[in-house]
């Protein structure tokens, strides 16, 4: 009897710390309005799962199943990667981030996806779209169709580069299934989710994922953002050949995000002593799905409490320990990252302090517009970006101001200005006559008659143009800001 005592405890204390995990499972959650995912790319094991089966806007991590499908149809050879396409007018007027080519532009399906997988080009996953399925809606079908063949039952789409739309639904259960699948269908095409930096010109855009070229091992996938979502991450390393996904919804700024992700990632690859105690959370397929509306965050995302905009390209700095409310604790406090230099002891570093250095020198690839080109015909092409970007716009000034108004009543870059983009130009009359901002030919001329004469026409433009609107009628125009939720970049 007694040699079984020690056996006795040990089996008792086994079964007391299992308990104890479980109930720290199990116990409900203080409200959070954050979804995290940890899962092995190989095997969709769960390690981490944190509200990942809410309903979450997507915004523009949406733009993986649109590569995806995109490069699903080059495989099957529907088209190439040097298929040229066309900006519509349609992919023109979609909001920032974007491109801005005018309409008619050609490019090849590579140059888009480099645009819009590093940029987020929200008038590139148009042009794919369009390319490839036609129209957006034809596109959306297409995205649908794939969404349920791969298993994603919480998603909807109804536009390619997830600017803001009530049916545009998905959740971080659903974007693991989607990440797995593309490493899985698409490895030969992978070197479009971790492209450091791209060059158009003169202008170098770096990757919106601050993991790449920061956190070891960093190798995908894509941003996004939008003010009812929050910042969201769907990024992938890869360690002694282990690879991980991790997903971050409703952080609180891009820094945030990167932080978060690059914390689950450590703590998939430490793999602590402890792990055996906590209970099998199963394969990222099997976790039931919440029927639930998603949260939207946009009075806390977007609120007059920040000091400027949000949008998708947010370098803000969070404190050293995760800084915003709830980091902590979903994380279980700032894991220590290594960061290897050259010949020296690798000293440890927290994720934030990482995420707030500088990336690891990469050349950008260079993109371009036209047909695809090599040798001196690209070195060309690329001159010839660049004087364009050099060459003022005969539109530039005007378009901007004429722009705000129109800002305000569509999803922007920087929601926070929505009704101060509106108001901007209702000022300007006072110190410059109406025909600057209608027609350019009476610029030069700002006499007290030809501002008179002016007015009526500015009266009469809107209706045309779309972006005049709140020069004569500016209850209309200050009541358009609230319309729609922010944008997407």
């Amino acid at each position: 009897m007694h040699a079984f005592r020690p056996l006795l405890r040990k089996s008792l204390f086994n079964l007391f710390a299992a308990t104890l995990a479980c109930a720290a499972l199990l116990a409900p959650r203080a409200a959070s309005a954050e979804a995290l995912l940890l899962i092995e790319a190989d095997s969709g094991k769960v390690l981490q799962a944190d509200n990942a089966t809410i309903p979450w806007y997507p915004a523009s991590v949406t733009k993986i199943m649109t590569a995806y499908v995109t490069l699903k149809a080059v495989k099957d050879g529907r088209l190439t990667l040097d298929t040229l396409l066309t900006v519509s007018p349609t992919a023109a007027s979609q909001s920032p981030s974007k491109m801005g080519f005018r309409p008619g532009t050609q490019l090849t399906v590579d140059n888009a996806l480099k645009m819009m997988m590093v940029k987020s080009a929200n008038d590139m996953a148009v042009v794919l779209a369009e390319g490839v399925g036609g129209s957006i809606d034809g596109f959306s079908a297409m995205m649908n169709d794939t969404a349920q063949k791969l298993g994603m039952t919480q998603t909807s789409y109804v536009n390619p580069n997830g600017l803001p739309a009530d049916g545009q639904i998905t959740s971080a259960r659903d974007l693991g299934i989607l990440a797995r699948s593309f490493l899985r269908d698409l490895p030969e095409y992978e070197y479009f989710v971790h492209i450091p930096a791209i060059r158009f010109g003169k202008r170098v855009t770096g990757n919106f994922n601050k993991l790449i070229g920061r956190y070891p091992g960093a190798d995908g996938f894509k941003t996004g953002f939008i003010c009812a979502s929050g910042y969201n991450l769907v990024a992938s390393a890869t360690r002694n050949g282990r690879r991980l996904i991790a997903v971050v919804l409703g952080a609180s700024s891009g820094t945030a995000r990167a932080v978060k992700a690059a914390q689950l990632l450590e703590r998939g690859f430490s793999q602590d002593g402890l792990t055996w105690l906590r209970p099998s959370l199963g394969t990222v397929d099997k976790l039931t799905p919440v029927d639930a509306s998603p949260p939207n965050l946009r009075d806390e995302m977007c609120g007059g409490h920040r000091k400027r905009p949000a949008s998708d390209d947010d370098d803000a700095l969070i404190a050293a320990n995760g800084g915003t409310s709830g980091s902590a604790s979903a994380t279980g406090g700032e894991a220590q990252v290594t960061f290897f230099t050259a010949g020296l002891q690798p000293p440890l570093m927290k994720a934030s302090e990482l995420m707030a250095s500088a990336p690891a020198a990469a050349e950008p690839v260079l993109v371009y517009t036209g047909p695809t080109r090599t040798g001196t015909a690209l070195i060309a092409a690329v001159a010839a970006d660049a004087d364009q970007q050099a060459t003022p716009k005969p539109r530039g000034k005007k378009s901007r101001v004429a722009k705000k108004p129109d800002a305000a009543d569509k999803p922007t870059d920087k929601p926070k200005d929505a009704k101060t983009a509106a108001a901007k130009p209702d000022a300007k009359p006072d110190a410059k006559p109406a025909g600057v901002k209608n027609d350019g030919k009476t610029a030069a001329k700002p006499a007290g008659t030809k501002h008179a004469a002016a007015k009526p026409d500015a009266a009469a433009k809107p209706a045309a143009s779309g972006d005049q609107a709140a020069k004569p009628a500016k209850p209309k125009a200050a009541t358009k800001p609230p319309a729609k939720p922010a944008n997407n970049s």
